[in-house]
């Protein structure tokens, strides 16, 4: 499983010859412009929400890649009135898909799309596959709920919310990777604009003080499991 880091909260996914995109807010990010989303390839675009900076280039690279978008029903509905196809979802449910099993979880944060339409409730993903399991938080708080992942699946990464004020921050993320209980912790939700900017040094000092890895990668950059 390769992860391609497409900056704030935007993922590629590539496993099993499938390209997943994750949370596409790339065209309207200034630390992600030079990515090409012209040449970016989805089979499917995951949507942990329907905020701006998650949903902004969805449209774009559907329309144009074919990728089927799963999200909570809400989302996949306004989609679908668009021509995009889509399997909706709903907390605490999961679906075998080609690339794996998805289950949707709970996330506690806020959803609505930029014309005020009621984005469902958020959520956020546990992905797991023959090349490795990931959860992919979405935008949240520290929740209790983080707990009952580790009573389903073992975790070999784990993708929070590090920016704070709008998600959890740093110290919360460290807490969250215990009640998960993964080590290794892919860092999103961070620098893009003012309230969100991070140490980066410092955040990964108190991570390995927790004996825990924080990834922080460059944007473009990606990691292999």
């Amino acid at each position: 499983m390769k992860i391609t880091y497409l900056g704030h909260s935007s993922l590629s996914i590539q496993l099993k010859n499938i390209n997943i995109i994750v949370d596409p807010f790339i065209s309207g990010n200034e630390l992600a412009e030079h990515i090409d989303i012209s040449v970016l390839q989805a089979d499917f675009i995951l949507i942990t929400h329907a905020h701006e900076d998650h949903i902004l280039d969805v449209e774009t690279i559907a329309k144009r890649t074919g990728a089927k978008v799963i999200s909570n029903f809400e989302i996949v509905n306004y989609y679908g009135k668009l021509g995009i196809t889509g399997h909706p979802m709903n907390h605490g449910g999961s679906w075998e898909f080609s690339f794996g099993k998805l289950t949707y979880t709970n996330a506690v944060h806020s959803s609505s799309f930029p014309d005020g339409t009621y984005g469902g409730q958020p959520g956020g993903f546990v992905l797991e596959s023959d090349e490795g399991n990931i959860y992919i938080a979405g935008d949240t708080a520290l929740t209790m709920d983080m707990k009952l992942i580790a009573l389903q699946t073992k975790l070999d990464l784990a993708i929070l919310p590090i920016g704070d004020n709008f998600t959890m921050g740093i110290e919360s993320a460290i807490i969250a990777s215990d009640f998960i209980q993964c080590n290794y912790i892919l860092g999103v939700h961070y620098d893009t604009f003012g309230y969100i900017k991070i140490d980066h040094l410092k955040a990964k000092e108190l991570f390995s003080k927790s004996g825990k890895k924080l990834a922080l990668l460059e944007i473009g950059n990606s990691l292999t499991l």
